[in-house]
């Protein structure tokens, strides 16, 4: 299934909740709307079982990285952190086959999108065009997104070729 847009990169994200702590999507809207957000800030929610809500339509902004809205789409997984409240991914492979298939059609329908991970966004703080760990502002997605799901920063042919289509 093809997704038509015209933005650059999808931006992934985690919910930043314990594994043993259910947050779904409803959850995640009602918490933005309580910031006073006018729905949830994310284009895509994907619960642990893998199911995908849509959240704003993918021809609005989201609100999921500030200053970086524009031309990107929003993509949140519940989770994200251990049961002591530390970074850590926790992706399950319902989730990541959900991503997968997500980005596939988000890669169909924009063959020059890429894919960054929110902590890709943090100021180059020693300015050498390169962000570091030491440099991240956020630990979100919690996970190295370009590596994760580095494939679908390739040409379309290839992520096709690589995925068996």
């Amino acid at each position: 299934m093809k997704l038509n847009h015209n933005r650059h990169t999808a931006v992934m994200h985690v919910s930043a909740t314990k594994m043993s702590q259910n947050f779904s999507f409803e959850d995640c809207r009602a918490y933005h709307i309580s910031k006073g957000w006018s729905d949830i800030g994310y284009h895509f929610y994907i619960e642990k079982s893998g199911t995908i809500h849509k959240g704003r339509p993918l021809n609005c902004n989201g609100a999921h990285v500030r200053g970086f809205n524009n031309g990107t789409i929003g993509i949140c997984t519940e989770g994200g952190l251990d049961e002591q409240g530390a970074p850590k991914d926790t992706m399950n492979d319902l989730q990541r086959l959900s991503v997968e298939g997500l980005l596939l059609a988000l890669k169909e329908g924009n063959p020059s999108m890429k894919v960054k991970g929110h902590r890709d966004y943090s100021p180059d703080l020693n300015g050498n065009g390169k962000i570091e760990p030491f440099e991240f502002s956020k630990a979100c997605p919690c996970y190295d997104a370009q590596i994760k799901f580095g494939i679908f920063n390739s040409t379309l042919e290839n992520v096709l070729v690589r995925m068996g289509r």
